[in-house]
């Protein structure tokens, strides 16, 4: 029975413990994530890493004064829990229930929202800029990964806030991992410098003779001369003007309460290394990394994980189609920014992995990238989440479709993802890039579609190519068959009838098609076309369309504004087709959480919405 968790509501509760009860209440926390997320899944292995740093962080700063800010916010759950939301826990992720990322309108105690990595270094900048201008007396804390370190925008603000002297303390959760092992010069840096024999020996020593006194201040600068000594180089943060302090254990809740006390006295740009283990606490978590970080329903006693079983994955038929397709085409190569795993491309890595490249958390750097080598000769497939794409439009642009480079970027998770909530829906990648010149946009309905999709983008003389597709379970077809390529921006008619047309686009094309059947049982003609291609879309088609029709429903896995509901009323006008058009798919504001199924039924876009719809039209 957890009788210490029980009795903290908020941090004030927690900081009115001994230091000796912080142990006790740190096991009891862990236990209650992992006891909650068996039922109820969600990010474990980030949050099981962090508790003692997450307990630690209250019981020293006065929160929600100080700001606290987490980075990506998968390691938040004990930051949730502490912060009265204990009782509400069980609905995190859930349809209604607590986000599973930080959230301002959820809780004062969220200081700034987000679920993308490398932010936190520059929103804690603002806020601890904010302050000064405001005259307020405050602390400014942001937990960063060593996995978010390989995002260009965490070093953006590590240069200004180093440069600003902002009192900001900037903490490095060190964990060697993000989702996937952790790659890139800055990890081997950071390895480097936390596995150092001689300075570690050193810095002990020292800490412990002088302890915590007034002489601090000069042993930390004795501590800073001495790790340039003995590592043979700047440390990277004091090169950016930070006071580098660590690297400590992130489970020695002891150590940590003591440190982080002591910075609260030390004005401007500070960083805390910490050392944690992802998972800690629980052995299957521990072993597995990967899988762990977000395992889905499981047995916390055996450690198994349950199965869910079913169709092919969407990110499988990918990954098995680039193997087949690399091993016919040399000139393919692989990248991801940091998600071989949730994309399938570590099945290319397994087998060639001279021709695969994890870049890290650098969705920008991995299109350019990919960039450089088109421009090489080579024919790049940058497989991105359709949510992080975004940071990445103007390298689209700029580096890939003004030169009409042979890329292919695949957008997984493309739409409604379900648990993950508003901060990774795929919603805005037809709106985005559909203005773009030189940039095909294809959407399969099924998975034998995406493989085709897949082969059609790699042969010559193709330009960039962007193909979305929804995380999950596809229709369960045999898809494992013979390649055959697809026209690029010819539709295909899915179902005759001469009362209303319905063009879908991608994975909501099924939804559409379950509707259509049953409006054909209680004998109404409904004609459906898969568009397939947004850009170049299929005029021809939409000509048909707009004689035939005066009733037109348009239903899309993604922002209605800009989409093919978007794309068709501007042909309809542009032509003057008299068709009153009626557009399905995610409407403009943002999606919530919850499953799949409870997302498209609150944006109107399920099988149920699509049938109603079309009924009222006719």
């Amino acid at each position: 029975m957890a009788l210490l968790l029980s009795t903290i509501h908020t941090p004030a509760d927690l900081r009115r413990l001994k230091p000796t009860a912080l142990t006790d209440l740190s096991a009891e926390l862990r236990e209650y994530i992992i006891a909650q997320c068996s039922e109820n899944p969600g990010h474990l292995g980030a949050s099981l890493g962090v508790v003692e740093l997450t307990v630690a962080l209250h019981y020293v700063f006065n929160t929600p004064h100080d700001k606290l800010i987490w980075d990506v916010g998968h390691q938040a759950y004990a930051h949730k829990i502490l912060t009265g939301r204990r009782a509400l826990f069980p609905t995190n992720r859930c349809y209604g229930g607590l986000s599973g990322f930080p959230k301002r309108s959820e809780s004062e105690y969220d200081a700034f929202g987000g679920g993308h990595a490398s932010v936190s270094v520059s929103a804690a900048l603002g806020i601890a800029t904010a302050a000064r201008l405001q005259g307020v007396a405050q602390q400014t804390i942001a937990v960063i990964g060593d996995g978010a370190l390989t995002g260009g925008l965490a070093y953006e603000g590590l240069n200004n806030a180093g440069a600003s002297q902002a009192n900001v303390l900037v903490v490095l959760n060190d964990n060697n991992i993000s989702i996937d092992r952790n790659v890139g010069a800055i990890h081997n840096y950071l390895v480097k410098m936390t596995t150092s024999a001689r300075y570690n020996r050193v810095k002990r020593k020292v800490w412990d003779f002088f302890g915590n006194n007034c002489v601090r201040r000069a042993v930390q600068n004795f501590v800073t001369t001495a790790k340039i000594a003995l590592l043979r180089r700047s440390n990277l943060f004091e090169a950016l003007g930070f006071r580098y302090f660590g690297p400590l254990d992130g489970h020695d809740i002891g150590q940590l309460t003591k440190t982080l006390q002591a910075l609260k006295d030390i004005d401007g740009p500070k960083v805390l290394h910490v050392i944690t283990t992802k998972g800690k606490g629980y052995k299957p978590a521990e072993e597995n990394q990967t899988e762990w970080h977000a395992p889905g329903k499981y047995d916390r006693k055996t450690g198994e994980r349950l199965s869910q079983g079913g169709a092919s994955r969407y990110q499988d038929v990918f990954g098995e189609t680039i193997v087949e397709l690399a091993t016919r085409n040399e000139k393919i190569v692989g990248i991801t920014p940091a998600m071989p795993t949730g994309c399938s491309l570590n099945l290319m890595m397994e087998q060639m992995p001279d021709r695969t490249f994890d870049v890290g958390i650098a969705e920008e750097h991995a299109v350019t990238f990919a960039a450089g080598l088109a421009a090489a000769g080579l024919l790049p497939f940058c497989n991105i989440y359709s949510s992080f794409m975004q940071r990445a439009y103007d390298q689209v642009i700029h580096d890939v479709a003004l030169q009409n480079l042979q890329v292919v970027f695949c957008l997984d998770r493309s739409g409604l993802v379900g648990e993950d909530g508003p901060t990774h829906h795929g919603a805005y990648d037809m709106a985005c890039f559909r203005s773009i010149p030189n940039l095909i946009i294809a959407a399969p309905m099924d998975e034998l579609e995406l493989r085709n999709m897949l082969y059609t983008a790699q042969l010559s003389g193709m330009g960039p190519t962007m193909i979305r597709y929804p995380r999950g379970r596809g229709a369960g077809l045999s898809w494992r068959q013979a390649f055959s390529a697809i026209e690029i921006g010819k539709a295909r008619r899915l179902h005759e009838g001469s009362e209303a047309a319905v063009l879908s686009i991608g994975d909501a094309g099924r939804l559409a098609a379950a509707a259509i059947e049953r409006l054909a049982a209680e004998n109404r003609g409904v004609a459906h076309y898969d568009m397939r291609f947004l850009k170049p879309v299929d005029e021809a088609v939409l000509h048909e369309v707009g004689r035939r029709f005066r009733q037109v429903i348009t239903v899309e896995n993604g922002a209605i504004i800009g989409g093919l509901g978007g794309a068709a009323a501007e042909f309809f006008s542009e032509h003057t087709y008299p068709v009153k058009l009626t557009r399905l798919g995610i409407p403009d504001r943002f999606a919530g959480q919850g499953s799949i199924a409870q997302l498209q039924a609150e944006c109107g876009f399920d099988a149920e919405h699509i049938y109603r719809t079309i009924r009222e039209a006719l």
